[in-house]
């Protein structure tokens, strides 16, 4: 394989010095035209390629924002990192995505190969509530905004949606539908939205004048379908079982739907359920599941808005905590029909 070709044989190709060549790829303006057009011409035959990052390091500015999610895997975040890239293309920025999976370990490893880049800023859906990776990078004179992670910081930015809104919403709408065994399977307690989420719920039970222990809370190791799958295998093989679960993910309630048709068991008839995130699979799911909708596309724009806005200007940026409001999506997995068995009751009692 030969190696790559550099600004030197460029300028040798064109028979002009390598300041030419420089002049020509920075600033094209300087240079008498039909110069510019030679130095063109052996840049496209040669099929030189610029050193961009070599470029940006020698400027001390890139163009290039990092992203550090949670768990690349889930449609949520993947759905979040397309509205990311989306405002950030239009920008002129690349986008560098990293996946923590929520271990402190590999999200502070991110953070330093970031720091390392000369990125322009970094949105981050941190593992735990805790400052460090922010603090550290915005020490280092890099932009820094909170995604899906609202903060109280005057001095930070941060997008998020009202996940305590979103679980007061899954569990209110369970109750209405008669629901009196309400298991919320969640996730590890470090997790701010699942523990927001999770308080919700408890909102909704107080808030119908229910007792607390109308909801148990069922935690999990991971946000997954394979976790979901575990979890309903677990609560299906009880003597009792509960009536109804709200899941703190869409990905946890499919694998929960995925252990009810193992079991035999009908939903919603014998077991309502209801997920979060409403993403693309939510709808397409053999019961089509209930789930509390996050703009996620727009959750990604706004925080990339934020992060290009602060790089670009620091001094005269004014800081912003966007909170987007979620929405209840009502589908098939948590209607329950006793209102169609009563239509149906009635309408044999008219033949008849």
């Amino acid at each position: 394989m030969r190696p790559p070709i550099g600004i030197r044989d460029v300028a040798v190709h064109a028979e002009v010095s390598v300041g030419t060549v420089s002049n020509v790829l920075n600033r094209p303006d300087v240079v008498a035209a039909g110069t510019r057009a030679r130095v063109l011409a052996a840049i496209d035959a040669l099929g030189y390629v610029r050193n961009e990052p070599a470029r940006q390091l020698r400027s001390g500015t890139a163009r290039t924002l990092g992203l550090v999610v949670l768990d690349v895997g889930n449609p949520f975040f993947t759905d979040v990192a397309r509205g990311v890239e989306e405002a950030a293309s239009e920008a002129g920025h690349a986008v560098i995505l990293c996946n923590s999976g929520a271990s402190v370990a590999r999200e502070r490893g991110h953070v330093e190969l970031l720091a390392a880049q000369r990125v322009h800023g970094v949105l981050i859906t941190p593992v735990d509530s805790g400052p460090v990776p922010v603090r550290w990078l915005r020490e280092r004179g890099i932009s820094v905004v909170l995604l899906d992670h609202p903060t109280a910081e005057e001095d930070l930015c941060s997008v998020a949606v009202d996940d305590r809104r979103g679980g007061e919403l899954a569990v209110t709408h369970l109750l209405a539908e008669g629901c009196e065994r309400i298991v919320m399977v969640t996730g590890p307690a470090g997790i701010h939205q699942a523990a927001e989420r999770h308080r919700g719920a408890r909102d909704a039970v107080r808030l119908a004048g229910r007792p607390p222990d109308v909801l148990e809370v069922l935690p999990v190791s991971a946000l997954n379908v394979a976790s979901g799958l575990r979890a309903g295998e677990r609560l299906l093989a009880r003597s009792v079982r509960p009536d109804a679960v709200f899941c703190a993910n869409d990905l946890l309630a499919l694998g929960l739907l995925q252990a009810t048709v193992r079991a035999g068991v009908r939903v919603p008839e014998d077991l309502a359920i209801v997920g979060y995130d409403d993403i693309d699979f939510a709808a397409a799911a053999a019961v089509p599941l209930t789930s509390v909708r996050q703009p996620r596309h727009e959750i990604g724009r706004a925080a990339a808005a934020l992060v290009i806005a602060e790089s670009q200007s620091p001094s005269e940026h004014e800081h912003r905590h966007v909170v987007f409001t979620p929405e209840l999506v009502v589908r098939e997995s948590s209607r329950r029909p006793r209102f169609r068995r009563t239509t149906s009751k009635t309408r044999s009692k008219e033949i008849g």
